[in-house]
């Protein structure tokens, strides 16, 4: 398969911090919907987007929560969302297009990690529903905003797709439960609904990004017991981090998306996977969690995972 994976030497790298990315970038006029703009990765977007002058919208499951995280910063404002209900999508979606604005960058990153077997909705399993059928369906029904300005989509996936493709006979775990590969799964259709997007998008100007921000603790790992985070060699019995070096800080950890929603070295191009605000080479064959697996950035698995994410949400502005 050809790729568009390949660097582009961006000048930015592991380090680099949100801050870095956007030196020299006037956000002033632009309008931003970040979820979970609140809380650990999104919260450092926010507070980077705005610095550069951008309106950001953060809609949030606990919306008293986000106004007290975002307390003292400009240019912000909270709305309700619970991206494992579909009609809490619905109901944002219809209040954001009532309000007539148009949309420069969505970042949806959002998410849930690693849960205990959980179901939302009909039935769905929780991380699959949550980090991508809550997203397609928050953007199919933004599109409306998305669309006039050409605006950049950003899915945050994670070096986590490498524990699974789409399971296509099971995308519900009906079958026996596996915290981390249900996670992996849903990070691949993060990747997967990038790529068909920005397939759909492009001639709107509209492009589709993915990305693996870093590893970086954060509220993301709320799920995960201690002692499991000790066993990976993540932390210490004290919940002291064994390897701070391998670890990126939440604002380097924001980079990369806040790259993949602004940087003019994008300008020309979509539907790639990102890290370490560069784009992402593919993954080796030693196994190693870097780069992008081939079954992420399938164009047909994308068309395939599309027309069933539209199936089951009910939701296709493409239809």
């Amino acid at each position: 398969m050809s790729t568009a994976q390949h660097k582009i030497g961006s000048g930015f790298g592991a380090r680099s911090t949100a801050d870095d990315v956007l030196q020299g970038i006037d956000l002033t006029g632009k309008l931003a919907i970040v979820t979970g703009g609140y809380s650990g990765l999104g919260l450092e977007t926010t507070r980077a987007l705005t610095r550069a002058g951008a309106q950001v919208v953060v809609p949030a499951r606990r919306p008293s929560t986000a106004r007290e995280a975002l307390a003292g910063l400009d240019g912000v404002e909270t709305d309700a969302l619970d991206l494992g209900d579909l009609d809490s999508v619905r109901d944002f979606a219809e209040r954001f297009l009532a309000s007539g604005r148009t949309v420069d960058f969505v970042i949806d990153s959002a998410g849930i990690m690693a849960c205990p077997e959980t179901r939302v909705g009909p039935g769905w399993e929780a991380q699959f529903a949550t980090n991508h059928l809550g997203h397609f369906a928050l953007v199919n029904r933004l599109w409306p905003a998305i669309a006039p300005g050409g605006a950049r989509v950003v899915s945050v996936s994670s070096a986590g797709h490498h524990y699974s493709g789409i399971r296509w006979d099971d995308v519900h775990w009906s079958q026996g439960y596996d915290k981390w590969e249900a996670y992996g799964q849903a990070k691949t259709a993060n990747v997967l609904f990038a790529v068909h997007l920005d397939r759909l998008g492009a001639d709107h100007g509209v492009r589709a990004f993915a990305l693996h921000p870093g590893g970086i603790l954060t509220p993301l790992q709320r799920h995960l017991p201690q002692q499991e985070m000790v066993d990976r060699g993540w932390i210490d019995e004290n919940g002291t981090p064994l390897n701070p070096e391998g670890f990126k800080t939440p604002e380097q950890g924001a980079a990369t998306q806040v790259w993949a929603a602004t940087s003019p070295q994008l300008a020309d191009k979509g539907a790639v996977y990102l890290e370490d605000c560069d784009i992402a080479e593919p993954a080796p064959a030693d196994g190693a969690r870097v780069g992008v697996k081939d079954w992420a950035i399938d164009p047909e698995q994308a068309a395939r995972l599309w027309e069933l994410s539209a199936e089951l949400t009910g939701v296709n502005a493409f239809a």
